[in-house]
């Protein structure tokens, strides 16, 4: 069952990354096995006017860095309460750690102004662990990359 609107903004609120690390706007979709997440890229971003001046691309790190805040991140808290049932703000969180990126490949660049839409899977969430195949799309749902990725959430 697809959880509502305010699980999904409480789940949103409390992923760790902060501006101008923050690359999350908004989860349009959540349930126990898969999330949808969307994120725009604004052109004052800070990683354009070095990468590359002039025809400013977002780097591969900063899409896995997205895919990873989605599918991982926001994902893991969300099913963390899930298997605690208890509501994710009510949880004293562990610190998340992005600890793998397997087969990961990018397809389409994308540029400053784009939207993209990262969409995870469930393969396994177990022992505060999440492994996901994750996809990001741009809004016409061309591919722009794709992977596993995980994550492992460590007590503080």
């Amino acid at each position: 069952m697809e959880a509502d609107a305010a699980l999904k903004q409480e789940v949103l609120s409390l992923v760790p990354q902060q501006p101008p690390f923050r690359f999350i706007d908004e989860i349009i979709y959540l349930d126990d096995d898969r999330i949808e997440g969307t994120y725009r890229f604004r052109e004052d971003e800070y990683f354009y006017c070095g990468h590359f001046p002039g025809n400013p691309i977002t780097p591969g790190v900063i899409l896995i860095e997205t895919m990873a805040q989605v599918g991982v991140v926001a994902f893991g808290i969300y099913l963390l309460s899930r298997q605690k049932n208890a509501r994710p703000g009510d949880m004293k969180l562990p610190i998340s750690l992005f600890s793998l990126a397997d087969g990961v490949e990018f397809k389409q660049i994308v540029k400053p102004g784009e939207r993209v839409i990262v969409k995870a899977e469930k393969i396994y969430f177990r022992k505060m662990t999440i492994k996901a195949r994750v996809v990001m799309e741009k809004e016409s749902g061309e591919l722009i990359c794709s992977g596993e990725l995980s994550g492992v959430g460590v007590d503080q």
